[in-house]
């Protein structure tokens, strides 16, 4: 009942469309015209003498300095911190700072890479690691872990059937040894018959 009333008492200024109440409408009036002034952008009521001032700090036009784009001052921060294009965001798979346009085809060869899970021994992608961890029983890949298994005994079989480099290069030194040694020896035997038939004739 006293809200109907209030409104009954009211009117609307003409030039900031508030309601005010009758009795002090003409006064108000007369404030309100040569104080204040409406935007004719956003529709607020700005006082007079700082008006261009709202509309430079507000509305005005300007540059994004990552993309160029022009917009409302007032928009600027927002555009630079959630929409622009070029604004650097973090890979959420390696952490590395790039432009925003570019997240999405980075990811999707980050998220392909993949890490061994030390409970399972199982590798999985980048892009799955949260959801295989919350579900890993930590039971090993017994597959995986056989044929790594193998393929270690068979490079130690490999290495057994080869002797170590050093151990090869011993060998073939006393072989050229025992060699030379023969042919020293049998060099000299020959040199000592040779010279036994000098002395006999």
């Amino acid at each position: 009942m006293a809200i109907a009333s209030d409104q009954a008492n009211s009117s609307i200024c003409s030039h900031c469309d508030r309601a005010i109440p009758s009795s002090n409408i003409d006064l108000h009036y007369a404030h309100c015209s040569r104080n204040l002034e409406k935007c004719k952008v956003c529709g607020d009521m700005v006082a007079r003498k700082y008006a261009e001032e709202h509309f430079l700090t507000t509305h005005a036009p300007v540059s994004c300095s990552l993309c160029s784009e022009t917009m409302e001052r007032e928009i600027l921060p927002v555009h630079k911190g959630e929409n622009c294009p070029q604004r650097i965001v973090t890979c959420e798979y390696c952490e590395f700072p790039l432009p925003a346009i570019h997240l999405f085809e980075h990811q999707e060869v980050c998220g392909n890479r993949t890490e061994l899970c030390h409970l399972c021994n199982r590798y999985i992608r980048l892009r799955e690691k949260i959801a295989h961890e919350s579900r890993c029983n930590g039971v090993p890949d017994v597959t995986a872990e056989s044929s790594r298994a193998t393929r270690a005994a068979e490079r130690e079989r490999g290495a057994q059937r080869r002797p170590p480099p050093h151990e090869f290069s011993r060998r073939r030194l006393l072989f050229t040894i025992a060699i030379t040694g023969i042919a020293v020896l049998l060099g000299s035997l020959f040199f000592q018959r040779k010279t036994e038939n000098n002395h006999v004739h």
